[in-house]
Parts: C-alpha cells; sequence; structure tokens
C-alpha cells in the first residue's frame, strides 16, 4: 500500500465525514425549522443534481468516462435507490429505536454476505472491534424497540438491499476497474429516476402531505439548494471511500458520523444529551480505534507476506461479484446473482 493511495483513503474518509456532517445538520434545518419533511423525494433532487454536476465535469474533462454493461449499471442503480426509499419507510413504520437497530444489523449482515458469497476472511480482533463499536452506537442511539410486523418486513428488505448495495459497489469497481466517479455518473440517473418516480408516494403515506402543495419560500428553496450541493459531495465521497476501503469500513465510518451528529445536535443545537449518550459515544470511539488498529496492523502483515489486497478483510481467492461476473478475456456480463444518512 503506497503512501499515495494511504492519502488517498483519508482524505476520502475526511471528505465523507465533514459531507455527511454538514447535510444532516442542513437537512434538520430544512425538515425540523422549515418544516419540509419529503426525504425521499429531496434525496431524488440530490441525485439529480450530482448526475448534472459529474456530467458538466465529464464535458470538462475532468474525468473519462468508462461503458459499463447496461444491465448492470440499471440493476445496481435501481437497487441502490429502492435502498433508499425502504429506509425511510422503515423509518416511518418504526420507531426509532428500531430504526437505528436496523442500520446497526447493516454491519454483521454485510460481514455474513461477504464471508458466504466473496468468501473474505475476518479476524477475530476485527469482529470484536466491530462488537464494541455497535454495542456503543447502540447504547448511544437505541431507545425504544417497538415492533410490528410491516415495519420489521420493511426493515429486512432495508437491510439486505443496502448490504448488497455497498458490497456491488466495491464489487463492481474492483471487477470491471472503474473508479467511484464513473461508477456514479452511469449510476445517479437510475438511482435518481426510482426515487424521483417514487418519492412524492412514499413521502406523502409518510407525513399525510404532498411535496406538490407545499408553499416553497426563499429560506426553504435556500436550503434545499445547498442539501443538493453538500449532497454531491456525499454521493461522490460514498463511492469513493467504498471503493478505496471495503463495504464494513464505510458502515464503521457511518457510524462515526452518527456520533459526531449526536455531540453536533447538543454543541450547536442544544439537543437533549444523557450520561448514557456520552457512554454510549465513548464506547463506540474505543470501538472504532481498534477497528483502525487492528485493520492496519493486519493489512501490513499482508504487506509483508507479499499479499497485494489492502484492508482486513482478505479473500482466500479471487471471486466472481454477485451481478457481474468475467469470461475469458475478461468482458463484463450479468450473472445470476441477488439482491447504502443523508
Amino acid at each position: 500500500m503506497t503512501a499515495g493511495f494511504q492519502l488517498g483513503v483519508i482524505g476520502s474518509l475526511t471528505l465523507s465525514v465533514a459531507s455527511s456532517v454538514a447535510i444532516v445538520i442542513c437537512n434538520k434545518a430544512l425538515i425540523s425549522t422549515l418544516g419540509f419533511p419529503f426525504a425521499t423525494t429531496l434525496t431524488s433532487w440530490h441525485l439529480m443534481v450530482t448526475f448534472c454536476t459529474l456530467h458538466v465535469a465529464q464535458r470538462l474533462r475532468f474525468f473519462e468516462p468508462k461503458a459499463i454493461d447496461g444491465q448492470t449499471v440499471v440493476l445496481f442503480g435501481l437497487l441502490n435507490g429502492t435502498s433508499i426509499g425502504l429506509l425511510n419507510l422503515s423509518l416511518g413504520f418504526n420507531s426509532i429505536g428500531f430504526y437505528q437497530m436496523t442500520k446497526l444489523a447493516i454491519i454483521p449482515f454485510t460481514v455474513l454476505l461477504e464471508t458466504i458469497f466473496l468468501k473474505k476472511r475476518f479476524s477475530e480482533t476485527i469482529k470484536f472491534s466491530l462488537l464494541v463499536l455497535l454495542l456503543g452506537v447502540g447504547i448511544a442511539s437505541v431507545t425504544d424497540l417497538k415492533l410490528n410486523f410491516l415495519g420489521s418486513v420493511l426493515s429486512g428488505l432495508a437491510i439486505a438491499t443496502t448490504c448488497v448495495g455497498q458490497i456491488l459497489t466495491n464489487t463492481i469497481q474492483r471487477k470491471l476497474k472503474v473508479s467511484s466517479t464513473q461508477l456514479l455518473y452511469q449510476s445517479a440517473p437510475y438511482q435518481a429516476a426510482i426515487l424521483f418516480a417514487t418519492g412524492p408516494f412514499v413521502d406523502q403515506l409518510l407525513t399525510n402531505r404532498s411535496v406538490f402543495a407545499h408553499k416553497y419560500t426563499f429560506p426553504v428553496v435556500g436550503f434545499i439548494v445547498m442539501s443538493c450541493l453538500i449532497a454531491v459531495s456525499v454521493n461522490f465521497s460514498t463511492f469513493l471511500v467504498i471503493g478505496t476501503t471495503s463495504p464494513v469500513t464505510y458502515q464503521v465510518l457511518g457510524h462515526l458520523k452518527t456520533c459526531l451528529v449526536l455531540s453536533f445536535g447538543y454543541t450547536l443545537l442544544r439537543d437533549p444529551f444523557t450520561a448514557r449518550n456520552i457512554l454510549g459515544i465513548l464506547v463506540a470511539i474505543f470501538g472504532m480505534a481498534l477497528y483502525s488498529y487492528f485493520s492496519v496492523r493486519e493489512g501490513k502483515k499482508q504487506k509483508c507476506a507479499g499479499d497485494a489486497l489492502p484492508v482486513s478483510q482478505m479473500p482466500d481467492k479471487e471471486t466472481e461479484p454477485l451481478l457481474v461476473s468475467t469470461k475469458d478475456g475478461g468482458d463484463a456480463k450479468k450473472a445470476n446473482g441477488v439482491a447504502h444518512d443523508c
């Protein structure tokens, strides 16, 4: 692992944290203060602005587009768009506590799927650090755990689509040798399309209000524009982090964002903050530190052993991805596979 690659990873992680915390604060003001609760529709606008920004960047030769198998990119885009909608529905039909548990469950299910389908091996130390992290975030953010059948089904589907979508984000970039920018540019229109088509319906189902009947004042429009601009950085850094590290590392980073948002909420917005929140955040940060330490240590061991694969989760051999496979000369085609906090 070269020094340049390490700096690139650190840069992508920093960009992801900064942009995600910024968009949460912006969206909190938009939704809570200005009364614009249409999160799914807003996300579709985020993705449309992201695509338009990347299209301009491509026309200005900031990056070269790379063709990806049509069926693969359409299915990938629709899957990621669906996962966002399902997460919003899960929040709408479950208690806040159960929704937080849903987000926590993404890490162990990602580990399970990568172990089964990609034959990746996770050391006991990595598993222990993830357990400490999940325990800390659970203490800090999970309150009540009210269950209902529909909410549980939606949460299960949200977990499945999110895990598979994030695994594919990493797998497609590695197997097809496309950059995070190229993959986002190709898939963003399909993610935006499914959310643009279903967003108003989902939002009306959750809020009993129509996005089309909302009064768009100057402050509301201003915060929507700001949110969309920040989202370009959020979406870009998401693909960049997953592509340069792993889906599990991205989820660990996501829980760091949760802790930071809780802290910023107390510091800047004077949200309620208890000793339980403080304890949970400290435990979670300890778990993240353990994960980082063990990942770096195991990465160095692999480097010393002459293994070129980075990070801590090392497969025994190259395996076929879930949506795309290689044949003969490496041409990509669709395989019979199954099925990622603004």
